[in-house]
């Protein structure tokens, strides 16, 4: 797989995403499911967004390591949040994540009425190698 990044300006290294991720010669694409905080016996959590955000990355880095992917190979990422002022103060926690896996992704963040249950972010991905 060839992955090029393009970035016309340097901004958003600060937010820990890329502007455009061009792939080519591509193994295999992964889409995975929006991944929140949900447990492994299925219960969401009601916890603070600091917590559900670390439990919803945990969850996305499963699912891709079970499909056989790395994390560094996410191209495409969605974050869902129920309230972006609640999920500001524990962005860090986001890029630490993000530089931890060597994650070079596109990032759109979109603020929602709700999720499911009682749940406050989501995170939906598309993963090649």
């Amino acid at each position: 797989m060839e992955k090029r990044i393009i970035n016309p300006w340097q901004w958003q290294d600060a937010r820990s995403y890329v502007q455009a991720v061009e792939v080519k010669s591509v193994e295999s694409t992964l889409y995975v499911s929006g991944q929140t905080a949900i447990n492994a016996e299925g219960m969401s959590s009601n916890e603070d967004m600091k917590s559900q955000l670390i439990l919803a990355l945990q969850n996305l880095k499963q699912v891709i390591s079970e499909a056989g992917y790395e994390c560094s190979g996410i191209v495409r990422l969605n974050i869902y949040t129920t309230a972006t002022a609640e999920l500001w103060p524990h962005f860090n926690i986001f890029q630490e994540w993000v530089a931890l896996h060597q994650v070079k992704t596109t990032v759109t963040m979109l603020e929602v009425v709700s999720l499911f249950e009682t749940l406050k972010v989501e995170l939906e991905a598309t993963v090649v190698k």
